[in-house]
């Protein structure tokens, strides 16, 4: 029987959970689904992340209001790839944030990262009829900027490129804890299919410079306590360099996209076959990793037609 394409055949709900990981700071994990987290402050409550559709964004909401009354003043969009941000509308947030980057990368690709991602992970997309249209943000920054939630301090800072060229990190001082978006997974494959392998290294060690007590992923479980924060940190760093290696010395000498992708399955399927999502993220690592290797700095725009066209290359 033919392997299904990404996700299509992931059909199976996953448990919730909520976690506080610091002082009214909750991390919305889903066994590998993509998490969001929750900044309460003083006056206001900030939202990271706003998951795939509004449906799937009131199961947040739902979690929040568990928590606190206080209004949802901001959503900060690590990112722009469509489980992460099309669900949005539902906060009705005065203030979205993204990065620059990001906000041009929602221009140049926004639309067809939609559609990709609708066939690749249709589970997401239940209830996509009530997506407005892409989603856009109020606010935009360049390296760095601060939001106060009254007296509650929330850095967010662009580190470094990693899962795409324009990801952002929040980082709560008061408490030392991080909200990485998918610069960070636990136990889950760490999608690379917008990424940029050379750079992603020195970024998760911009992380770790702080030193921090916790850490809510992309993906996975919340990381609690500094020996759980640093082997997540180790594990994605191992799994970059163990996906990128193998592809490039393919690339480089000239084999094809289906033989770097045999030698990626060689070393990483002994270390990661168990993480989440670790077939559906494979066939786009590969692909990017072998257009990197060649020289190709920005990565190429995924369409469903695209998808398709790869899938049936690595199949044959």
């Amino acid at each position: 029987m033919a392997k299904q394409f990404a996700s299509a055949g992931d059909l199976t709900e996953k448990k919730i959970s909520f976690d506080e990981i610091g002082r009214d700071l909750w991390a919305f994990t889903a066994e590998g689904d993509p998490n969001s987290g929750i900044i309460i402050g003083d006056e206001s409550v900030m939202v990271i992340e706003a998951q795939a559709t509004p449906r799937l964004a009131e199961k947040v909401i739902e979690k929040v209001r568990s928590v606190t009354d206080k209004p949802i003043s901001h959503l900060v969009l690590t990112h722009y790839h469509a489980v992460r941000v099309l669900g949005a509308s539902a906060y009705m947030a005065p203030t979205v944030i993204m990065s620059d980057k990001a906000r041009a990368m929602v221009v140049e690709r926004g639309r067809e990262d939609w559609d990709s991602e609708f066939v690749r992970f249709p589970r997401l997309f239940q209830g996509h009829e009530s997506i407005p249209g892409l989603t856009w943000p109020t606010t935009t920054f360049s390296s760095s900027m601060t939001v106060y939630l009254g007296k509650r301090r929330v850095d967010l800072m662009f580190l470094g490129r990693a899962h795409t060229a324009g990801d952002i990190v929040a980082h709560v001082p008061d408490a030392n804890v991080m909200f990485t978006g998918d610069i960070v997974e636990y136990h889950s494959a760490c999608y690379c299919g917008d990424g940029h392998f050379h750079d992603w290294p020195a970024t998760l060690e911009e992380i770790r410079a702080f030193d921090l007590d916790a850490i809510a992923p992309g993906r996975g479980d919340a990381l609690v306590g500094q020996d759980m924060v640093n082997e997540a940190l180790d594990r994605t760093g191992d799994f970059v360099l163990s996906t990128y290696q193998p592809v490039a010395r393919v690339a480089q000498g000239g084999g094809s996209l289906k033989e770097a992708w045999d030698a990626c399955r060689a070393v990483c399927d002994p270390k990661f076959s168990d993480y989440a999502i670790y077939e559906h993220c494979l066939p786009f690592n590969v692909s990017r990793a072998y257009d990197e290797a060649l020289g190709i700095d920005t990565p190429r725009i995924w369409t469903a037609e695209r998808d398709r066209e790869m899938w049936e290359a690595l199949q044959g």
